[in-house]
């Protein structure tokens, strides 16, 4: 079942790299007490993931945190280390808190995950954005096939007013 406004985000745990190597991170420490804006992309260094999705959040970091966004996420079917990786070819620096689901565990819980095998990528994540106050969903935006025009950071501004 797919999660909606209204719900809150399911207990599972991601990866973010730190100095010292790959440090867990649990939804409860991710969006307790918080207002995040998180955002999936299909795969690190994938065309539309590099050059629009993950930038437009980048570029946008300062708008989005002036409008009350404690933490801005991106979260992949990808490990810490190619998340980190990914973070660092982009310049991310500390405006986007680059999160590894290898397992597709909190994709799955979620409901949405995308069955790329065919492109032999295997389970991954669909492409979406989400504004989520204290682990509650306000607002989600989830693509259709190969769009992006939801899930933008622009979209999220609106959202927020």
């Amino acid at each position: 079942m797919t999660i909606k406004e209204g719900d809150k985000i399911p207990e599972a745990t991601l990866m973010t790299m730190t100095d010292t190597g790959p440090k867990p991170m649990t939804t409860k420490e991710l969006f307790g007490g918080k207002k995040v804006a998180l955002f999936s992309v299909p795969g690190a260094f994938t065309p539309t993931c590099s050059a629009q999705h993950l930038p437009g959040f980048v570029a946008n970091a300062d708008k989005l945190k002036a409008k009350g966004i404690d933490t801005i996420a991106c979260i992949a079917v990808n490990d810490a280390f190619v998340m980190s990786a990914w973070g660092k070819d982009r310049d991310v620096g500390d405006k986007i808190l680059m999160l590894g689901d290898g397992n597709a565990d909190l994709t799955k819980k979620l409901g949405l995950e995308l069955d790329a095998s065919g492109f032999g990528l295997g389970t991954r994540g669909q492409r979406f954005s989400m504004i989520v106050d204290n682990g509650v969903v306000k607002n989600l935006n989830v693509e259709e096939g190969g769009a992006f025009e939801k899930s933008k950071a622009e979209v999220i501004l609106q959202q927020l007013g």
